[in-house]
């Protein structure tokens, strides 16, 4: 497995866990640069974008070649090597949704000129550019849907309300609540989504497939949620919405529980558990503790028979 990534938003002791491993090799790389990968490639991974509403504001023009030069060169790599290729897409998608909850049937209502367009059009642009692909050159692809993930190793800045609110409640902060807290989303843990879209790059699915999980809470709820994992301590501040945000968001996965066989069997709790503590870990260990000597990854040349984005 080989793994790209020109770490804009992301860090190199993410993957420190996989230093020294021979069947894994990182190259440090910006996708939106064409690559030239020797050996056999049996699939093209493509993750690279920025995610958090905090890096796709600060880098509007590079969320945007993410969607859509990085997705052209990641596709003709895929065909080059005759390889399946998956493209991970959003829920932005459907912007804020007329209906729910969020079938893949769903065009949207997306602001194409908002604040939010950048991510939500690289991606929309990112999942057309993939069905040409597949219509023109006959590439084996799949489109994953992706609703509201969180785990470890998310950046405690990023601005997603889950390390938003951990963070804040870490440092005995009030937790940012924007509006009423009225919006609703739905968290799925990451373990649920790597095997879902593993079990996507398995089928023929050529068409947009939803992985999420269904329990819908509003975030005055979630707020409460973290508010009693932390003794009740921590108060709320009430921030005025942001521009577009999306007053509901939950998916439809019935097509994935139909042809995948998937849903997610993570409880909110117990994610949660997990999370917690990984980030009061990491607040805890001084700079640079955390995996700091990473050099071996970029030094093991194992055979190639899989190229992922990280």
């Amino acid at each position: 497995m080989v793994g790209l990534d020109n770490f804009i938003t992301g860090q190199q002791q993410n993957i420190g866990h996989l230093a020294g491993n021979p069947a894994f090799e990182f190259i440090r790389h910006d996708v939106c640069t064409p690559i030239t990968v020797k050996g056999k490639v049996d699939r093209v991974f493509h993750l690279a974008s920025l995610a958090s509403p905090v890096d796709y504001l600060n880098h509007p023009i590079e969320t945007l070649e993410s969607g859509s030069t990085a997705t052209r060169n990641m596709l003709e790599l895929a065909r080059q090597h005759h390889a399946r290729f998956l493209l991970t897409s959003t829920s932005e998608c459907y912007g804020d949704p007329l209906e729910h909850p969020q079938s893949e049937t769903y065009w949207g209502n997306v602001n194409p000129v908002g604040l939010r367009s950048c991510y939500d059009e690289s991606k929309r642009y990112a999942e057309a550019m993939t069905m040409a692909y597949h219509r023109t050159y006959g590439v084996k692809s799949n489109i994953a849907r992706i609703f509201n993930t969180y785990g470890p190793r998310m950046a405690l800045n990023d601005g997603r309300v889950v390390p938003a609110f951990i963070d804040q409640a870490l440092r005995g902060a009030p937790l940012t609540v924007f509006g009423k807290g009225s919006q609703t989303r739905s968290f799925c843990y990451v373990s649920d989504l790597v095997e879902g879209l593993l079990l996507l790059s398995e089928s023929d699915e050529v068409y947009p497939v939803n992985l999420g999980n269904p329990a819908e809470m509003t975030i005055l709820e979630f707020a409460h949620h973290i508010q009693a994992r932390f003794d009740g301590k921590i108060g709320i501040d009430y921030k005025p919405l942001p521009s577009d945000d999306p007053k509901i968001r939950r998916p439809d996965i019935s097509k994935a529980k139909r042809i995948l066989g998937w849903e997610p069997k993570v409880a909110l709790d117990e994610g949660l558990t997990v999370t917690i503590e990984f980030f009061r870990n990491k607040v805890s260990q001084p700079s640079g503790g955390e995996n700091a000597n990473l050099a071996s990854l970029s030094k093991s040349k194992p055979r190639i028979d899989q190229l992922s984005t990280v």
